[in-house]
């Protein structure tokens, strides 16, 4: 069996070199912004924080999965 991350995960490893940030952290940013929806939190990510497209898609993606699984 593979242990390699798939989906938004396969980013997690760039994203935490690239930006500094601990996926636990970037979590927590989101989880404590007042916005709710997918794409202004991606918006807001790229925005206040210079992340790619593509990072902060991931990162809300996987975050809010996660909430909703809860």
């Amino acid at each position: 069996m593979s242990d390699v991350a798939k989906g938004p995960a396969a980013y997690f490893p760039s994203i935490e070199k690239k930006y500094g940030r601990s996926i636990s952290e970037w979590q927590g940013l989101i989880r404590s912004s007042p916005l709710t929806k997918h794409l202004e939190l991606v918006t807001w990510l790229k925005t206040e924080h210079g992340l790619g497209h593509g990072h902060a898609n991931a990162l809300v993606a996987h975050t809010l999965a996660e909430d909703s699984a809860q």
